[in-house]
Order: structure tokens, then sequence, then C-alpha cells
């Protein structure tokens, strides 16, 4: 059943309007205020790993440049790993006091810790409370972010009419790709402009002080939310739960291990084609770091550009075929395409592995909060969508990096893709097992 928000004009809340009857006028103020959460703090994650080359001996002792990168990196892994436990609280919450609330909360703690950290005093001056507290706003943000996507999943979800479920999924990684690359472009306009003792100096802290600004924005835009009418109708069934964490397992073991299952690939391919394949360009075979940059930025542009095309395609012709076209595609082509990425690569080669790999994503990240939200019951969607995803995602993606540090040190960087075609082949077998739910209505 649909929310206010989504009911179309003339119709009653909760009926639902077909093409043929009367066109749909999307509701882009709430879809941009359930969506801007995740897009801030994708936006404060790739500032971090943008400016920490600059800051991390400001906050750490400068005496040692290695040993103040290592706290830096260090800082940003751990909070990482609070991922799972934000989204088990903040789920919870949500499905006991509502997604409006849950939302608010975590987007306080984003602008919050991306304002921490815009004035964080340094080393020099109040000595080792400066990395804790840099420690403290990463937790803080870690968390917010596990509860933020399942929170806004599940929002998304319920506002949508079933029949537009996939489209109103896809502004949520229309926001978090624009975020992504507003972020990338900013750091390569500070870069130019300011010299590297500036950066270092007071530089790094502008877009800290941007994202603490955005969060705002988000926060005044999430004021005048409607609490959807999903959660008004289950509250009291999730207030009645005990051992809700237990329960997804014992009632939803096949929800949980699906879920499980097509993560695995979504998180891999995010790190792969947003993070890892840069530094895999440029360090270990010798690219041009401005023009894996620009390929980035474009196969950028296209994966936000794909999303409510895609978030289309899946409520006309089902999840299920999109979901197998990006899983399998993955599995047979990532280890093929990867051998482009070589010594004399061309911006051509470059630009066609990042389109390929991010053209490819958008077929899942358009839906994912529908299908997330279509795995398990109102009463148990935050929690169920909290825990798990995030679990997923703190295992296989926290622990990228090192399984790309610990290749390419045994020289073996490439075999990383394997690694990625081995998570699509799970996450095609998982999908092969879930039903079809395009136009369903959630229970």
């Amino acid at each position: 059943m649909s929310s206010h928000p989504s009911s179309p004009a003339g119709t009653a809340p909760g009926t639902t309007t077909t093409e043929a009857q009367a066109p749909h006028k999307l509701p882009l103020r709430t879809l941009i205020a359930a969506s801007v959460g995740n897009a801030v703090e994708w936006y404060d994650w790739t500032v971090y790993a943008t400016f920490s080359i600059y800051f991390a001996t400001q906050i750490f002792p400068a005496e040692n440049e290695s040993l103040a990168f290592i706290g830096t990196f260090a800082t940003y892994a751990l909070a990482f790993f609070f991922r799972p436990l934000g989204g088990m609280l903040l789920g919870r919450f949500a499905d006991l006091r509502g997604r409006k609330q849950a939302m608010l909360l975590t987007i306080t703690l984003m602008a919050g810790g991306s304002l921490v950290i815009a004035i964080l005093p340094t080393y020099t001056a109040v000595g080792w409370l400066a990395p804790i507290l840099l420690l403290v706003a990463r937790i803080a943000q870690g968390m917010s972010l596990g509860g933020e996507v399942s929170n806004a999943s599940a929002y998304l979800a319920e506002i949508a009419p079933p029949e537009r479920r996939g489209r109103y999924s896809s502004f949520f990684y229309i926001s978090t790709g624009s975020a992504v690359l507003i972020a990338s472009l900013l750091g390569a306009l500070l870069a130019s402009t300011l010299s590297d003792d500036q950066l270092a100096g007071w530089g790094w802290r502008v877009p800290f002080l941007i994202g603490a600004g955005l969060g705002l924005v988000g926060l005044w835009l999430r004021r005048d939310m409607a609490e959807t009418e999903q959660f008004e109708e289950n509250k009291e069934k999730a207030k009645a739960l005990k051992n809700p964490l237990m329960l997804t397992l014992r009632e939803h073991p096949k929800a949980v291990a699906q879920l499980i299952g097509f993560t695995i690939l979504s998180t891999l391919c995010y790190y792969t084609f947003f993070s890892a394949l840069t530094p895999f360009a440029v360090t270990a075979n010798g690219l041009d770091d401005g023009m894996v940059f620009w390929a980035l930025s474009i196969g950028t542009a296209l994966f936000v550009v794909l999303q409510y095309p895609f978030g289309w395609t899946a409520d006309r012709f089902g999840r299920k075929p999109q979901m197998l076209i990006w899983s399998g595609a993955m599995a047979l082509l990532i280890v093929p395409v990867s051998k482009l990425v070589r010594p004399e690569a061309g911006f051509g080669s470059m630009l066609l592995v990042f389109c390929f790999g991010l053209g490819l994503y958008a077929m899942l990240s358009s839906i994912a909060p529908a299908i997330m939200s279509e795995l398990f019951p109102t009463e148990l969607r935050g929690l169920g969508i909290g825990a798990w995803y995030n679990l997923t995602v703190a295992t296989f993606g926290g622990t990228a990096p090192l399984v790309i540090q610990w290749l390419g040190d045994a020289g073996h960087s490439s075999w990383f893709f394997w690694y990625v075609a081995i998570g699509a082949a799970v996450a095609f077998v998982a999908t092969l097992s879930l039903p079809e739910t395009k136009g369903s209505v959630l229970k």
C-alpha cells in the first residue's frame, strides 16, 4: 500500500491509479528528501578518502608520516565496521518509531560528523584528542550510514505505488552517484587552485564544511516528510516482536540468504569501479591519473543517468531479468574486460572499462531499495535490511582494500577480478531463487 506522498491528486490514499486512468506526478521533493541522506554520507566518505593525504599529518603526529597515514586509513576502515551496528540499532528504531524519525536522526549524525571534522583542532594544538575526535566523528557517520541505507530504502519503497516502486527506488542512487561525482570534481578543483601547503593548512576543511551544509539542507527537507502508511499500519506488530533479529533468521532465512547473495556483488561492484580500479590503473599499470579520473567521471555520470531508465524497465519487465543480466554479464565479462587495463591502454580503453562496470551496476543499484524492501514484512523491514545488508557490506567492502593489497604484494593484482567474478556467480544463483515482485503490494 502506498502512503500519502505518492497518491495522485483526486484519488484516495492507498489506491492505485494506472497510467491509463491519470498521469502520475512524481513527488520530487519527497524523493529528494528521502535520498539526500545517502548522498551526503557518500559525499563525506569520498572527500575523506580524497583529502586524507592532506590532513593526515594535521590530525596525527607529523614526525612519522607513514604512521599518520596508517592512523587516518585505520580510522576510515574502523568506522566502516560500525555500519552493521548502526543498521541494527537504527533499523530497529525505524521499525518502532517510524521511518521519518530515523531518517532525521541519521542525517543529523551525518551533518554533525562532517562539522566536527571540518573544525577539528590539530594534533599540534590538542595532542591525541585530535585523532580521538576524528574517530568519534567517523564512527557516528559509519553508524548513520548503516541506518540510512535501510531506512531510506524502506521509505522509498513504502511510499511508491506498487507499479512504480522501481522508479521511486532509482532516486536513491541518482543522489549517491551525483554526490560522488560532485566530491570528485570538488577534489580536482581544489587540488588545481590551491597549493599543497594551502590544502594541508586549511583547504581540506572546505569540503567537510560543505558536507555539513548539505546535511543541514537535507534535515530541512526531511522535516515536512509524511510518515508512511505502511509503517503506521504495522507499528504495533513491530512493538510486539521479541528478539526481532533472530526472527529474521528463523522466519525469513531465504530472504536473508538472498539479500546477502546479491549484496556481495553489489558491494564488490561499488568498490571495484569507484575505488579499486583507479589505483590499479595508475599504480600497478602506470596510466596517467588525469586520464583515469576523467574516464571515471564520465562513467559515474552514465551511472547516474541510467538509474531512472533502469527503474522503469524493472517496473515494466521485472526485477529478475535485470538482475540476471547484471550478475551474469559481470561473472562472464569482468575478467576479460579487466585485461583492457594495461600499461599501453588509452583513454578509450579506460572509458570502456568504467562504462561497462558502472553501466551494468546501474541495473541493480536502480532497484536495490525496492528489491531489499520486498524481501521483508514491514515490521521487520528496517532491521532486516539494516542488519544483513550492512553486515555483508562491512565483510566484503571493508576487506576489499586488504584483499587488493594482499594480492598486489603477491604480484597478482589482476586476481581481484576473479574474486569479483566469483561474487557475481553467487549473486546470479541468489537471483535465480528470488520470486518476481514487480507490481506486488508490500506486506
